[in-house]
């Protein structure tokens, strides 16, 4: 065996019947004039290297046996597979995991992908690969729906914790920062998986869709290739490799580590940005002379279809560009559209009328609030207070109608398309997504199917590259989805909410296929209320409170609109609203008008168990809503059981302005008079007042007023706490104003005070039904 000493040390001459072994995976970005595959040293050891990267010497040794080659041979040839579950609510995590799945081929790896909810087709008990995840979280901190599953068998406490000491995994999980409990859904398969004896080849990544999950999802990805080549390699050596051939991955050990502490010289720092599209890692390189630039424009600020310097004059890294693969053909026969309940994945749906319809707020009100009620008599939908449901919605009418227009479909509206996975397609894998039919209206794909308003993904942009002509609006689209445009892509479509009709305006001269629109647009979603009503109270009904969404227009958008679902609600019972009548006796009709509905499961948003129990409810604006049904079932309990024990109850509601958006005041008032509601604390943002001492304008302002009654019955009492509303204006400033109040009332560190709000989220009596 010839020494392993580094290049360049002496070392004695190799033996003459010699074996090149190649590296499985390139270490060094490769510099100008490099040395050629296969070029002789005089040192005995000869360069080995990969396309575009640095040569690397290898020891040429003696093979003693034919077993020696064989093992080389396999280790050489084996399959670079790795496992990749995604789980995902609405999309996020299928398109991440799509992503990663897309990259690694250009990384010489081979994805295995799959739903973490199709666990017949993958066994993490004797996975041998390493396994990636990516899973998003849904509610107020809850796994995906498709993450049920699979997170109900990890947590079978009979597992032995050296389950699964074999796995090898990394996990990036999607949340928000809005939101409390900020990726719990990962949080809780990570904590789970070390518990049972996993271990990590890759740092968990949290990324946050409060500013922008690619901040951490793009260098998430970039790291991980190279950390799976390290596990794949280690795999390789626990697989019992011979002597010689361990004596080689010793040799090399230290390569893969050099890289994150090389020191590139300014020279070698100014060419890496064209040599990222060497590596393969999934991103283009795209220079300023390859463009034919429009004249600059005159603007000093940036804008959506505008860029300045630094980014107007940067070269750009850019996303790989996927494969094609869905095919639509028109149809000259005709037929019926699917089902709506064929689109749900999530459960049984069921099409019930919208019996009553009540405008709750004044018209100079600003905002509009609306209460429906719906005829659940004839069905087996069955609900709690507190519960949430989904309704299925459409795209608006007049939105569809101008995206075919756009598209020169306006009169191909009505025929039938069939899409299937396209022939010969290059993406590994490729299916018809699951929410698309195989056959249906075009007009029927657009209003049901997809979320045409969705904000475009960076991948998204890129696939629209192709399709725009003019050379100054190609340009914008490529800085938009490039890395260094990631501002500009923040401040002008995500949080501007930019959808596709917007681009499309702004960049008149991109044309998409209705195929690329299948593949890129994700799913519609159902949207999710409140309920706020007690089946109790009122057998067969189903009540819910929503304020209609109003998007203005803006210099990214240039019309105003209303939100998909509640703009398409307040158009259906536009004929039974009834203006200014607040009160829920109001405005019944016998109206034909139906929706489809279906239940939302995993909630712990209910009343106490036991009545006597007390509890305090914050719900100022439309986070009332649960509440109603909670004073309706209190109510009626209360009627029907004499004998009882009834806790007291509290009730602290905001609002702008008394005389304008005071919801269900005379309710209210009636729960006051017979005695189901104890306390009513209220207070109103907007009013003028003239009193000595200016009364509290919000929740959490009246809530330390009362603090030592509120620190009573959570402590003294060990009372609930419900937080419905606004999360990010309302429910965090509630939440600072109860570690105020029991730190002042337990003389206690505002630190201690907050394990105290800890504990009583933990033993689910301080409970969220928020949103941002």
């Amino acid at each position: 065996m010839p020494s392993l000493a580094p290049p360049g040390s002496p070392r004695s001459a190799p033996p003459r019947s010699c074996l090149l072994l190649a590296l499985p995976q390139p270490l060094f970005p490769a510099r100008p004039g490099a040395a050629l595959p296969g070029q002789s040293r005089s040192d005995g050891w000869r360069w080995c290297f990969a396309s575009g990267f640095v040569p690397v010497p290898v020891p040429v040794f003696v093979c003693t046996s034919s077993s020696t080659a064989v093992s080389l041979k396999k280790m050489c040839c084996e399959s670079k597979r790795f496992l990749l579950l995604y789980a995902t609510q609405k999309g996020q995590a299928k398109a991440i995991a799509e992503e990663i799945h897309q990259q690694a081929g250009a990384h010489g790896l081979e994805a295995d992908m799959h739903c973490i909810s199709e666990m017949e087709k993958y066994n993490l008990e004797t996975e041998k690969d390493p396994v990636v995840i990516v899973i998003s979280t849904t509610g107020t901190g809850d796994p995906p729906d498709t993450a049920c599953k699979f997170v109900k068998k990890i947590q079978d406490k009979t597992l032995p914790p050296d389950h699964f000491t074999h796995l090898q995994y990394g996990l990036l999980g999607l949340g928000d920062s809005e939101y409390m409990f900020f990726c719990n859904g990962g949080r809780t398969v990570d904590r789970r998986l070390q518990e049972l004896g996993a271990q990590h080849f890759y740092d968990t990544g949290l990324a946050d869709d409060c500013v922008g999950l690619e901040l951490v999802v793009d260098p998430w990805i970039d790291g991980l290739w190279l950390a799976l080549k390290k596990a794949l390699q280690l795999q390789k050596e626990k697989e019992g490799m011979n002597n010689a051939v361990k004596a080689v991955s010793s040799s090399l050990s230290t390569a893969p580590h050099a890289v994150h502490e090389l020191k590139l010289s300014p020279e070698v720092q100014n060419l890496k940005l064209e040599d990222e599209g060497v590596r393969g890692s999934g991103v283009l390189s795209q220079k300023l002379d390859d463009i034919n630039l429009v004249a600059p424009a005159r603007d000093t600020k940036p804008s959506l279809v505008h860029s300045v310097p630094p980014v107007s004059q940067s070269a750009l890294n850019i996303p790989a560009l996927p494969p094609e693969y869905i095919e639509v053909e028109f149809q000259d026969t005709q037929g019926e559209n699917p089902h709506l309940s064929s689109l749900i994945s999530e459960g049984t749906t069921f099409e019930v009328p919208v019996t009553k319809a009540v405008q709750l707020t004044r018209e100079d009100a600003i905002k509009t609030a609306l209460l429906l009620e719906l005829d659940i008599a004839d069905t087996a939908f069955e609900y709690q207070p507190g519960d949430a449901f989904c309704v299925i919605c459409p795209n608006n009418v007049c939105e569809v109608e101008e995206l075919l227009h756009v598209l020169g479909l306006t009169e191909k509206g009505d025929d039938f398309v069939c899409v299937k996975v396209k022939q010969g397609t290059k993406k590994k894998g490729a299916s018809r997504p699951q929410h698309i039919p195989g056959r249906s209206t075009l007009k029927f794909i657009l209003t049901w199917c997809l979320e045409i308003r969705a904000i475009p993904k960076k991948a998204f942009l890129r696939a629209l590259v192709e399709c725009t002509s003019d050379a100054g609006e190609k340009r914008r689209l490529q800085e938009l989805c490039s890395r260094q445009g990631a501002s500009d892509y923040n401040s002008f479509i995500r949080d501007s909410n930019v959808c596709l009709l917007d681009l499309l305006h702004a960049f008149p001269s991109c044309k998409p296929s209705l195929s690329l629109l299948i593949e890129y647009l994700p799913k519609l979603q159902a949207r999710s209320y409140s309920v706020s009503s007690s089946n109790l109270y009122q057998p067969g009904r189903l009540c819910f409170v929503f304020n209609v969404v109003e998007f203005p227009a803006g210099p990214s958008r240039p019309v105003s609109r209303k939100g998909v679902c509640t703009g398409w609600l307040a158009e259906l019972v536009a004929p039974l609203l009834h203006p200014s009548k607040n009160s829920l006796h109001t405005g019944e009709s016998s109206s034909t008008e139906k929706i489809y509905i279906f239940p939302r499961p995993k909630n712990a948003f209910h009343l106490p168990a036991d009545p006597s129990v007390p509890f305090i409810m914050v719900g100022p604006g439309t986070g009332i809503s649960p509440f109603i049904g909670f004073l309706q079932h209190r109510q009626k309990l209360r009627e029907q059981h004499t004998d009882w024990v009834f806790g007291e109850t509290w009730l602290f509601f905001g609002c702008r302005h008394q005389d304008r958006d005071y919801l269900f005041k005379d309710e209210l008032q009636c729960f006051l008079e017979n005695g189901t509601l104890t306390h009513l604390k209220v207070c109103f943002s907007r009013d003028s007042s003239t009193a000595e001492v200016t009364p509290p304008k919000y929740v959490q302002d009246v809530l330390r007023l009362c603090a030592k009654e509120v620190a009573r019955v959570l402590l003294k009492e060990r009372g609930y706490f419900y937080i419905c509303g606004d999360k990010k204006h309302m429910a965090d400033g509630v939440s600072e104003a109860i570690v105020d109040i029991l730190s002042m009332e337990m003389e206690a560190d505002t630190l201690e005070a907050m394990k105290i709000l800890a504990m009583l989220r933990e033993a689910k009596r301080y409970l969220q039904d928020v949103w941002s």
